[in-house]
């Protein structure tokens, strides 16, 4: 269960699904597997009521273990689909437990909140290394959709990211499905165009964004 081995996000799911070394996998990693499957596939989709629901039971799975690790893992994951959307806010759950949360784990929060120390880059995944360090083109080369995106939310947050890297983020969420950062990521376009005074592709955006919208009528809870 190395931090270092992929992603934050990869490995917290490889972890929680295989990590005993016995014949049968506890039932416990199993269930918070599954729950954080669908917690983060909810949020992206925009229905933040299940995703409550089911990272409540991602951390109820975990926390029976009584492993700081693997709870702030979780809570990192679920601050990694705020940050991937653009919503950029204290990952509180995680800083109820920073004190005795392991350095990788710290390290991967303060990457999320957009300022991680140089010495503290090492302890990143992999993945993400060469993109906390600025490195644009690297968030092309990131396999995990949730990934790619939160690298390029981190360079968007430093004001390092590029026109490709939004293109990129808009492209990975459209192939997803994720209606929540694709909103996020073609508004950021469409502030861009008309700031540049390019009101034809800013219109273009906007309709674009006005298709991605889910319905008015039904749960408010599902909107972005």
């Amino acid at each position: 269960m190395n931090l270092h081995a992929n992603t934050l996000m990869a490995a917290t799911l490889l972890a929680l699904a295989a990590c005993s070394s016995g014949p049968k996998t506890p039932d416990w990693q199993l269930e918070a597997k599954t729950a954080s499957e669908r917690a983060i596939s909810a949020y992206m989709e925009g229905n933040t009521r299940v995703e409550a629901v089911e990272f409540g039971r991602a951390l109820s799975e975990v926390s029976s273990t009584g492993r700081v690790d693997l709870t702030a893992r979780v809570e990192l994951l679920r601050c990694a689909t705020r940050t991937a959307s653009l919503v950029i806010e204290p990952c509180a759950g995680f800083e109820r437990m920073r004190a005795d949360a392991p350095a990788a784990e710290r390290a991967y929060a303060d990457y999320l909140a957009g300022r991680l120390q140089p010495q503290d880059l090492a302890l990143l995944p992999a993945t993400q290394r060469a993109a906390a360090s600025g490195d644009a083109a690297a968030v092309k080369a990131i396999a995990d959709p949730l990934s790619q995106l939160v690298a390029a939310a981190v360079l968007f947050q430093r004001g390092q990211a590029s026109p490709a890297v939004l293109q990129l983020a808009v492209d990975t969420a459209s192939t997803q499905g994720w209606r929540r950062p694709l909103l996020a990521w073609l508004g950021v376009q469409a502030q861009l165009a008309e700031k540049s005074g390019d009101a034809e592709q800013a219109a273009r955006l906007r309709r674009r964004m006005a298709l991605v919208e889910p319905a008015k009528t039904g749960a408010a809870g599902s909107r972005p």
